[in-house]
């Protein structure tokens, strides 16, 4: 299966390409921490399916480092702070 994520689509600030259960993919950005409360979120953005066929829980895809246009890069793994896991 060959497939690759056309980041020049990204929205501004996108840093991860998913898709859900349903088929439907997002852009996701940094989370937002809500003031006061223990946790994080961000809004998915509509995104291209980009021809992905595989597994929707194996879809997560980071944007690589040289495009990330200036955002902080944290360390860990995406799908780990991603999913909380």
């Amino acid at each position: 299966m060959e497939w690759n994520i056309d980041w020049s689509q990204a929205p501004q600030g996108a840093r991860w390409w998913v898709m859900d259960g349903d088929g439907r993919a997002h852009w996701f950005g940094e989370p937002d921490v809500v003031m006061q409360t223990s946790f994080w979120f961000t809004d998915p953005i509509p995104a291209p399916t980009f021809g992905y066929v595989g597994d929707w829980r194996a879809s997560m895809v980071e944007k690589p480092v040289q495009n990330w246009g200036g955002m902080l890069s944290h360390q860990g793994n995406a799908s780990e702070n991603f999913l909380g896991a």
